[in-house]
C-alpha cells in the first residue's frame, strides 16, 4: 500500500523454538556453531547477571533447526570496558552509512550503565517493534512472570443460555487437543466444551462477552490492511489463536471480528449454529460453568519478544492498564506502560504511545529511553532482578525469531561473527528498522545498545544495523 507503513518482519521459513540456557550467577554466551542443531527453551545470553531461573519454555508449531549449535561458557569476570575513543572511531563511520537514512543510537556498559558511544539519542524515532521492549518491562515491574489470564463460561439467567467471557487471552486455542498451537502453552476452547458439558446444562444459545476490554479495536496509526496483511487484529477480548485464519501460521489473514468468530466456534463444538450466538454482558455474579487459564505471563512474554507478536503486545499492554487502573484501551495502555516505567525511575521524555506493540506509524521513542530500559535490565541496579527475564527472552542473532535469517542465519549468507552473541529486539516497518538489545566484545565484556533508523528502505538498513552490533561484538577498542 503506497504511501503507508505497515509492519514486515522477516518471513521466516518456519518457526523457530527458543534458546534454553541455564540463566545462573555467571554469564552466558550462545556461541555460534558451524554446524546446525535444534536447541529447546529459553536462554540467559549476553546478559550482565542472569540470575532469573524460571521456567519458561517456547516451543512453537511447526519447530525448525536453528542455524547455531549452543555453548555455554562464563564470561571473565575482569573483562575491560571498551575505551570511549576507540569505540567511537570504530562506530562513526558505521552509523555515517547513508543506507541508515535518519540514524541515532547509544551504547553502554551493561556493568556500570556508563554510555560509551552515541549519536543523537533524545530525538524521537518510530520505534516499530522494539516499542515490545517498553511493553514487556512495565509487565515485569507490575504484572510479575506468574500473571495469567482467564477465560470463563458462565450461565446467564435465560435458560439454556451461556455466555462465554473474553479475559483478554488472545492465545486461546481451537486446535483439537494433542495437536500443537501457534502460542506456547496456550489453553484450548475444547476443554471449555468439555467442563460446560460436565455442567449438564442443556446449552441452546451462546452470549459473547468481551467487556473485559474496551475502546477502538485499531489503533491510530494502523490501517484495516494490517488485519487481511496478517500483522493484527481488531484488538478484542475473546479470540482464538490470534484471530488467525489458518492457527499455525505467522501472518495470515486475520479476523475482522475475533469474538464473534470464537463464539461461533464455540457454539459449533456445542452443536449449536452460528444464528444462536450473540454479543452481549454476562450478568453480574452469573454462575461459573467452566473455565480456562493463559499461560503465565513468562510463556506469552518471550513468545512475544521472540515473533515480535503485536496482538500479545497489545494484550499483555491492557493488562497493565487494568493493574494500574487505567483504561483497557489502546490509549490508556500506552499510558499505563509510561506511567509505569516513570514511576521506577526511567526518564521517558520523548515518548509518544499510541499502542503497546510499536505497530502504529504515529509512535516515537528516544534511543536513550530504550538504552535505559536495556541497561537496567542488565546492569545491578534496584530493577535489574525484576526486568533481566526481558533480556533472556530476546532473539538470539542468527538462531532464534525475528533475528534467525540474519547474522549469517539463512542457508546463503555469509557466517557473521555477531551470530549467537548478538541478543536484540528487532523493529521493522515500511521505512523503519531497530534493533535494542545486549552483546559481548570479544574481551567478554556486555555492551547494551539501542540503534534506530527511519527514511530508507529495512532492506538496506537492516544489514547496517547488524553491522554496528556486529562491529561491538568484533571490537575490544582498548
Amino acid at each position: 500500500m503506497l504511501g503507508r507503513r505497515v509492519s514486515r518482519r522477516l518471513a521466516l521459513p518456519g518457526r523457530t523454538r527458543a534458546t534454553r540456557l541455564l540463566a545462573g550467577t555467571a554469564v552466558l554466551l550462545l556461541v555460534a556453531a558451524v554446524a546446525a542443531a535444534v536447541v529447546e527453551g529459553r536462554g540467559g545470553v549476553s546478559v550482565a547477571v542472569g540470575t532469573h531461573t524460571g521456567p519458561v519454555t517456547v516451543t512453537s508449531a511447526p519447530p525448525v533447526p536453528m542455524s547455531a549449535a549452543a555453548v555455554v561458557v562464563p564470561l571473565p569476570a575482569d573483562a575491560p570496558q571498551p575505551a570511549v575513543a576507540a569505540l567511537a572511531a570504530v562506530l562513526d563511520p558505521l552509523a555515517a552509512n547513508p543506507s541508515l537514512g535518519t540514524f541515532t543510537g547509544r551504547v553502554t556498559d551493561a556493568a556500570t550503565g556508563a554510555v560509551l558511544w552515541e549519536s543523537r539519542p533524545e530525538v524521537p524515532q518510530e520505534p516499530a517493534s522494539t516499542m515490545k521492549i517498553l511493553t514487556t518491562a512495565a509487565a515485569l515491574l507490575t504484572l510479575g512472570v506468574d500473571d495469567e489470564v482467564p477465560t470463563r463460561v458462565v450461565a446467564t439467567d435465560v435458560p439454556g443460555q451461556v455466555a462465554i467471557v473474553g479475559g483478554g487471552d488472545v492465545t486461546l486455542s481451537a486446535q483439537p487437543a494433542g495437536s500443537p498451537t501457534y502460542y506456547p502453552g496456550a489453553p484450548r476452547l475444547d476443554d471449555l466444551v468439555a467442563q460446560v458439558r460436565a455442567s449438564g446444562v442443556s446449552v441452546t444459545s451462546v452470549v459473547v462477552d468481551t467487556r473485559r476490554w474496551s475502546g477502538d479495536g485499531l489503533a491510530p496509526g494502523w490501517s484495516r490492511a494490517d488485519v487481511a496483511g496478517g500483522y493484527t487484529a481488531p484488538v478484542e477480548a475473546l479470540m482464538l489463536d490470534g484471530a488467525r485464519s489458518k492457527p499455525l501460521v505467522e501472518d495470515p489473514p486475520r479476523s475482522a471480528t475475533p469474538a464473534l468468530d470464537a463464539g461461533r466456534t464455540f457454539a459449533q463444538r456445542l452443536g449449536l449454529a452460528p444464528a444462536a450466538v450473540t454479543a452481549g454482558p454476562a450478568p453480574d455474579g452469573a454462575r461459573q460453568l467452566a473455565e480456562v487459564r493463559s499461560a503465565p505471563l513468562r510463556t506469552r512474554a518471550e513468545a512475544m519478544l521472540v515473533r515480535s507478536d503485536n496482538l500479545q503486545a497489545e494484550a499483555i499492554g491492557r493488562e497493565v492498564a487494568l493493574a494500574r487502573g487505567q483504561a483497557p484501551t489502546f490509549a490508556g495502555a500506552a499510558a499505563a506502560v509510561s506511567q509505569t516505567l516513570a514511576a521506577h525511575g526511567i526518564d521517558v521524555t520523548g515518548l509518544t504511545g499510541l499502542d503497546t506493540s510499536g505497530l502504529s506509524v504515529d509512535d516515537r521513542i528516544p534511543a536513550r529511553l530504550l538504552s535505559d530500559v536495556v541497561a537496567a535490565a542488565a546492569g545491578s541496579g534496584p530493577l535489574s532482578a525484576t526486568l533481566r527475564p526481558l533480556l533472556t527472552w530476546l532473539p538470539v542473532a542468527g538462531a532464534t525469531g525475528t533475528l534467525a535469517n540474519r547474522y549469517g542465519g539463512s542457508r546463503d549468507a555469509a557466517p557473521s561473527s555477531g551470530a549467537g552473541f548478538v541478543r536484540a529486539k528487532t523493529g521493522t516497518l515500511d521505512g523503519v528498522s531497530s534493533l535494542a538489545g545486549t552483546v559481548a566484545d570479544t574481551d567478554g565484556r556486555v555492551l547494551g545498545f539501542a540503534l534506530m533508523s527511519t527514511g530508507a528502505s529495512p532492506a538496506v538498513t537492516r544489514p547496517a544495523l547488524d553491522a554496528i552490533a556486529t562491529a561491538l561484538r568484533s571490537c575490544g577498542c582498548r
